[in-house]
């Protein structure tokens, strides 16, 4: 027998994901993992038993409820659906998908739509934060189509600005868990970040590399991921995120002289893939580490005349408006702000067996 599930297929940003209405998903954690995983077709590098794209940027989850904080709207909880291996990890945030949540929590009667633009507070549960999302409503519909354009997608959209909420810190508990600018691992300095998202910055030419070869180029160097990878593993206890051999964070960007009239050139390990642009959160710690001087971001980055950052990634340019105090040693973020687009592609239900929703399944 198979189960039909309430879901919506969704753009957020440069990802794509299932939304769902925690109502809807079992409430056992070992069967929600479980129905998440045959939805997404996981474990397969293809995927093909499921509705996953057979790349970390493809198999991702979204689960949206009415919040239970005073200053928030719904609550979204982030879950990574991993492509080959039977894990779901809820160990990040992630951006790009917190950009359709607005839209679908306005379309599923969670928000109330305003014209021309709704508000909507979100409490980022993996990390206990809010971020606010502008959605375009005109008459009190989502609108979707516009003339926004983000590097990693084709076309436009309309435009969703985003703006983060006291996120320093919010998975290492400080905005550098290392208490340090700079630290030196395995011979490499490294700066540690968590400006919504915990990452680990480092010169690619430190490991011999422009900064500017593909994705594909850096995955295919197996020395390269066996260091990288190493460098992160004895850095995760540091960053107060304990053993990470099973944990998508922290993220590991390779870092350059800017290419393209940007501020910054990044490639980034997510961790074991390298990603086609760089993620929403990401970009913001990576940002705010160009920011802060004496950090490696800042060694090697063009400064800005501004509080707006260009990040260059393989696919063209993060646009990220920081608002950063430096005083000597301490660093302090009054505001993080960029622009996203999301766009709808499918709504239905995705079917999966029966037997997964069980909490005795094996």
């Amino acid at each position: 027998m198979l189960r039909a599930i309430p879901a919506t297929l969704m753009r957020g940003g440069t990802s794509k994901g299932l939304y769902f209405h925690a109502k809807d998903l079992p409430t056992d954690r070992s069967s929600r993992d479980r129905v998440l995983l045959a939805a997404m077709g996981s474990p397969d590098s293809r995927q093909i038993d499921g509705v996953g794209g057979a790349h970390p940027l493809t198999s991702k989850v979204a689960v949206i409820n009415p919040s239970i904080r005073d200053d928030a709207d719904v609550d979204y909880l982030f879950l990574q659906v991993v492509v080959d291996q039977a894990q779901v990890s809820d160990a990040q945030n992630c951006g790009n998908i917190l950009a359709a949540v607005g839209p679908w929590a306005i379309e599923h009667g969670l928000v109330k739509a305003q014209h021309p633009v709704t508000s909507v507070r979100i409490h980022m549960v993996n990390t206990a934060s809010i971020a606010v999302a502008h959605v375009p409503t005109p008459h009190g519909l989502v609108e979707y189509e516009g003339d926004a354009r983000i590097d990693g997608v084709p076309g436009t959209a309309a435009a969703i600005a985003i703006d983060f909420l006291d996120v320093a810190g919010s998975s290492c508990g400080s905005l550098f868990p290392t208490g340090n600018l700079v630290d030196q691992i395995d011979g490499i300095d490294v700066t540690c970040i968590d400006n919504g998202m915990p990452v680990v910055i480092l010169r690619a030419a430190d490991f011999g590399k422009t900064g500017l070869e593909s994705p594909a180029e850096l995955e295919a160097d197996p020395q390269l991921k066996e260091r990288i990878e190493k460098i992160r593993l004895a850095l995760g206890p540091r960053m107060n995120l304990g053993d990470v051999t099973k944990k998508t964070v922290p993220k590991m960007t390779l870092v350059s002289p800017p290419a393209a009239n940007g501020h910054l050139n990044t490639r980034t390990f997510i961790p074991h893939r390298v990603h086609e642009a760089i993620g929403v959160l990401g970009a913001v710690s990576v940002a705010t580490a160009v920011a802060a001087p004496g950090s490696v971001a800042a060694s090697v980055a063009r400064p800005s005349l501004n509080n707006r950052l260009e990040i260059e990634h393989p696919t063209g340019f993060f646009t990220v408006e920081m608002d950063v105090i430096a005083q000597g040693s301490t660093i302090r973020v009054q505001r993080s702000a960029l622009l996203r687009t999301a766009r709808k592609l499918m709504q239905g239900d995705v079917f999966v067996p029966e037997h997964t929703f069980s909490a005795q399944a094996q």
